[in-house]
């Protein structure tokens, strides 16, 4: 596990600024067969505002954070973060959250999860105070779903990962 966290220290890091806002579209198909946020994975800094904006013209999408407290899902935000669900945002509409405990999010579109439409937001890095890194268990999470997570290294080293739809 040290070895995973000293390979972490090694890379470059793009990492937005504190009180930065960060945009995260969720975004679809003509025809509505695929479904996603971009970016997929984000690197920021603690107390960054991130802004989920529902840019596809064909679907309502939600951003919500995998906690007990939204649908009764494993955790996979850290202990000291607060869970976030948007409720539906129809087309053109925002949602924002703070995001202030260190670690990693994993958060998910309600209706559109089993179709792989989650994201990763990774707040800081192993280094600073309070750090919890990704959770692997995935008893209450859609197979399909967690594969689609790029890995919190990929997210560090390059500040965000784009959906192969986005690039």
């Amino acid at each position: 596990m040290s070895g995973g966290i000293a390979a972490l220290a090694a890379l470059p890091l793009a990492i937005a600024e504190p009180e930065h806002e960060v945009e995260i579209a969720m975004l679809g198909t003509a025809r509505g067969e695929r479904v996603w946020f971009a970016p997929l994975g984000v690197a920021v800094a603690p107390s960054t505002r991130v802004c989920f904006v529902n840019r596809d013209p064909g679907n309502s999408h939600t951003a919500t954070s995998y906690h007990p407290a939204n649908f009764e899902r494993t955790q996979r935000i850290p202990d000291a973060a607060v869970p976030f669900h948007s409720g539906f945002l129809l087309p053109g509409d925002t949602f924002e959250v703070v995001l202030d405990a260190p670690g990693v999010y994993d958060y998910y579109c309600l209706p559109h999860e089993r179709a792989g439409m989650v994201g990763r937001i990774v707040v800081g890095t192993p280094e600073t105070p309070g750090w919890q890194g990704a959770v692997v268990e995935t008893v209450h999470a859609a197979a399909t779903a967690l594969a689609a997570l790029p890995s919190v290294e990929q997210i560090l080293a390059h500040g965000q990962v784009m959906p192969e739809e986005a690039a």
